[in-house]
Protein backbone atom coordinates (compact mmCIF):
# COMPACT_ATOMS: atom_id res chain seq x y z
CA UNK A 1 0.00 0.00 0.00
CA UNK A 2 1.46 3.12 -1.17
CA UNK A 3 0.31 6.11 1.08
CA UNK A 4 0.65 8.96 -0.71
CA UNK A 5 -1.67 7.18 -3.77
CA UNK A 6 -4.21 6.69 -0.92
CA UNK A 7 -3.64 10.34 0.53
CA UNK A 8 -4.43 12.12 -3.09
CA UNK A 9 -7.74 9.41 -3.17
CA UNK A 10 -8.66 10.09 -0.13
CA UNK A 11 -8.25 14.61 -1.17
CA UNK A 12 -9.95 13.54 -4.78
CA UNK A 13 -13.24 11.45 -3.06
CA UNK A 14 -13.74 14.23 0.16
CA UNK A 15 -13.76 17.30 -2.72
CA UNK A 16 -16.13 15.23 -5.01
CA UNK A 17 -18.17 15.14 -1.87
CA UNK A 18 -17.85 18.73 -1.62
CA UNK A 19 -16.02 18.63 1.92
CA UNK A 20 -13.29 20.72 3.39
CA UNK A 21 -10.84 18.97 5.16
CA UNK A 22 -12.21 20.68 8.29
CA UNK A 23 -15.88 19.57 7.72
CA UNK A 24 -14.43 16.13 7.14
CA UNK A 25 -12.82 16.17 10.22
CA UNK A 26 -15.35 17.31 12.48
CA UNK A 27 -17.73 14.11 10.97
CA UNK A 28 -15.05 12.08 12.33
CA UNK A 29 -14.47 13.32 15.47
CA UNK A 30 -10.94 13.88 14.43
CA UNK A 31 -8.46 17.28 13.77
CA UNK A 32 -8.71 18.87 10.54
CA UNK A 33 -4.79 18.29 10.84
CA UNK A 34 -4.89 14.36 11.03
CA UNK A 35 -6.67 14.82 7.33
CA UNK A 36 -3.91 16.77 6.13
CA UNK A 37 -1.39 14.05 7.71
CA UNK A 38 -3.54 11.03 5.27
CA UNK A 39 -3.78 13.20 2.19
CA UNK A 40 -0.05 14.76 2.40
CA UNK A 41 1.19 10.78 2.41
CA UNK A 42 2.22 11.11 6.08
CA UNK A 43 0.05 8.85 7.87
CA UNK A 44 -2.64 6.37 7.43
CA UNK A 45 -6.25 5.96 9.50
CA UNK A 46 -6.44 4.02 12.15
CA UNK A 47 -8.62 0.74 11.75
CA UNK A 48 -11.33 1.74 13.64
CA UNK A 49 -11.48 4.96 11.21
CA UNK A 50 -11.70 3.19 8.10
CA UNK A 51 -15.22 2.32 7.69
CA UNK A 52 -16.63 5.96 9.31
CA UNK A 53 -14.10 7.56 6.80
CA UNK A 54 -15.46 5.12 4.02
CA UNK A 55 -19.03 5.75 4.50
CA UNK A 56 -18.86 9.67 4.81
CA UNK A 57 -16.36 9.56 1.10
CA UNK A 58 -18.80 6.55 -0.13
CA UNK A 59 -16.29 4.03 -0.93
CA UNK A 60 -15.31 0.60 0.10
CA UNK A 61 -11.94 -0.09 2.40
CA UNK A 62 -11.11 -1.79 -0.91
CA UNK A 63 -10.86 1.04 -2.72
CA UNK A 64 -9.11 2.90 -0.24
CA UNK A 65 -6.76 0.61 0.25
CA UNK A 66 -6.06 0.43 -3.70
CA UNK A 67 -5.92 4.11 -3.19
CA UNK A 68 -8.83 3.53 -6.77
CA UNK A 69 -12.52 2.99 -7.30
CA UNK A 70 -12.08 -0.94 -7.99
CA UNK A 71 -14.72 -2.48 -10.20
CA UNK A 72 -17.02 -5.26 -9.40
CA UNK A 73 -14.73 -7.90 -11.63
CA UNK A 74 -11.33 -6.88 -9.47
CA UNK A 75 -12.72 -6.65 -6.31
CA UNK A 76 -11.07 -9.73 -5.18
CA UNK A 77 -7.61 -9.36 -6.38
CA UNK A 78 -7.60 -6.38 -4.57
CA UNK A 79 -8.85 -7.33 -1.66
CA UNK A 80 -5.97 -10.24 -1.69
CA UNK A 81 -3.71 -8.06 -2.36
CA UNK A 82 -4.09 -5.82 0.23
CA UNK A 83 -4.29 -8.29 2.48
CA UNK A 84 -1.04 -9.77 1.69
CA UNK A 85 0.60 -6.50 1.64
CA UNK A 86 -0.62 -5.81 4.80
CA UNK A 87 0.45 -9.29 5.95
CA UNK A 88 4.38 -8.28 4.61
CA UNK A 89 4.13 -5.20 6.32
CA UNK A 90 3.59 -6.42 9.24
CA UNK A 91 6.63 -9.07 8.89
CA UNK A 92 9.00 -6.39 7.51
CA UNK A 93 8.64 -4.70 11.07
CA UNK A 94 8.92 -7.61 12.83
CA UNK A 95 12.00 -8.44 11.37
CA UNK A 96 13.33 -4.67 11.66
CA UNK A 97 12.36 -4.57 15.12
CA UNK A 98 14.62 -7.90 15.75
CA UNK A 99 17.65 -6.26 13.72
CA UNK A 100 17.43 -3.14 16.08
CA UNK A 101 17.94 -4.83 19.41
CA UNK A 102 20.66 -7.71 17.54
CA UNK A 103 22.40 -3.89 17.29
CA UNK A 104 21.66 -2.86 20.69
CA UNK A 105 23.14 -5.93 21.77
CA UNK A 106 26.32 -5.70 20.08
CA UNK A 107 26.80 -2.10 20.89
CA UNK A 108 26.45 -3.33 24.38
CA UNK A 109 28.75 -6.38 24.36
CA UNK A 110 31.35 -3.99 22.63
CA UNK A 111 30.85 -1.06 25.26
CA UNK A 112 31.28 -3.46 28.07
CA UNK A 113 34.75 -5.36 25.71
CA UNK A 114 35.83 -2.00 25.74
CA UNK A 115 35.43 -0.59 29.78
CA UNK A 116 36.66 -4.21 30.29
CA UNK A 117 39.92 -3.87 28.78
CA UNK A 118 41.10 -0.64 30.11
CA UNK A 119 39.99 -1.50 33.74
CA UNK A 120 41.69 -5.20 33.24
CA UNK A 121 44.76 -3.77 31.39
CA UNK A 122 44.96 -0.16 33.40
CA UNK A 123 48.29 -0.47 34.31
CA UNK A 124 49.74 -1.34 30.87
CA UNK A 125 47.79 1.09 28.58
CA UNK A 126 48.94 4.36 28.32
CA UNK A 127 46.65 7.20 29.79
CA UNK A 128 46.02 8.78 26.65
CA UNK A 129 44.97 5.17 24.68
CA UNK A 130 42.64 4.93 27.83
CA UNK A 131 40.86 8.30 26.71
CA UNK A 132 40.62 7.25 23.49
CA UNK A 133 38.94 3.52 24.37
CA UNK A 134 36.74 5.18 26.86
CA UNK A 135 35.79 7.75 24.30
CA UNK A 136 35.38 5.09 21.62
CA UNK A 137 33.06 2.80 24.01
CA UNK A 138 30.88 5.84 25.16
CA UNK A 139 30.18 6.47 21.57
CA UNK A 140 29.47 3.50 20.45
CA UNK A 141 26.94 2.56 23.03
CA UNK A 142 25.03 6.06 22.45
CA UNK A 143 24.82 5.22 19.16
CA UNK A 144 23.47 1.91 19.98
CA UNK A 145 20.94 3.03 21.89
CA UNK A 146 19.85 5.72 19.99
CA UNK A 147 19.35 3.35 16.61
CA UNK A 148 17.47 1.31 19.07
CA UNK A 149 15.45 3.93 20.43
CA UNK A 150 14.43 5.08 17.19
CA UNK A 151 13.98 1.59 15.63
CA UNK A 152 11.19 1.31 18.36
CA UNK A 153 9.67 4.34 17.96
CA UNK A 154 9.36 4.25 14.01
CA UNK A 155 8.75 0.10 13.76
CA UNK A 156 5.36 -1.04 14.11
CA UNK A 157 2.95 1.35 16.06
CA UNK A 158 1.69 1.11 19.83
CA UNK A 159 -2.21 0.59 20.56
CA UNK A 160 -3.95 2.42 23.64
CA UNK A 161 -5.08 0.54 26.61
CA UNK A 162 -8.07 2.95 26.61
CA UNK A 163 -9.18 3.35 23.31
CA UNK A 164 -7.78 0.70 20.86
CA UNK A 165 -6.48 2.86 18.19
CA UNK A 166 -2.75 2.37 16.66
CA UNK A 167 -0.56 5.03 16.25
CA UNK A 168 3.49 5.69 15.95
CA UNK A 169 4.48 8.14 19.27
CA UNK A 170 6.86 11.45 18.72
CA UNK A 171 10.75 10.38 19.40
CA UNK A 172 10.91 12.00 22.94
CA UNK A 173 7.69 10.75 24.42
CA UNK A 174 8.58 7.15 23.25
CA UNK A 175 12.40 7.52 24.81
CA UNK A 176 11.03 9.19 28.20
CA UNK A 177 7.95 7.17 28.45
CA UNK A 178 8.43 4.20 31.12
CA UNK A 179 9.17 0.62 29.53
CA UNK A 180 7.99 -2.46 30.17
CA UNK A 181 9.22 -5.18 27.51
CA UNK A 182 6.08 -5.12 25.00
CA UNK A 183 4.88 -2.18 26.80
CA UNK A 184 5.14 1.51 26.52
CA UNK A 185 3.80 4.42 28.91
CA UNK A 186 2.38 6.06 26.19
CA UNK A 187 -0.43 9.46 25.89
CA UNK A 188 -2.55 8.44 22.99
CA UNK A 189 -3.08 11.72 20.49
CA UNK A 190 -6.26 10.21 19.81
CA UNK A 191 -8.04 10.14 22.98
CA UNK A 192 -5.65 11.78 24.76
CA UNK A 193 -5.30 9.62 27.88
CA UNK A 194 -2.20 7.56 29.24
CA UNK A 195 -2.08 4.07 29.32
CA UNK A 196 0.42 1.04 28.56
CA UNK A 197 0.30 0.71 25.07
CA UNK A 198 1.41 -2.61 23.46
CA UNK A 199 3.76 -2.66 20.54
CA UNK A 200 2.08 -4.37 17.53
CA UNK A 201 3.59 -4.82 14.32
CA UNK A 202 1.06 -4.05 12.09
CA UNK A 203 -2.53 -2.02 12.03
CA UNK A 204 -4.98 -4.31 14.11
Amino acid sequence: MDQVIIGRFIAEERKKKGYTQKQLAEKLNISDKTISKWECGNGFPEVSLLLPLCGELGITVNDLLSGELVSGEDYQKKAEDNMVEMIKEREANKKQFVLTLILGGVSLVSFLTLLIVVCVYTNVIPQNVKIVLITIACVIFAVGCIAVMAGQQKIGYYQCAKCGQTFVPKFWAHTFGFNLISKRHLKCPHCGEKSWCRKVMGRE
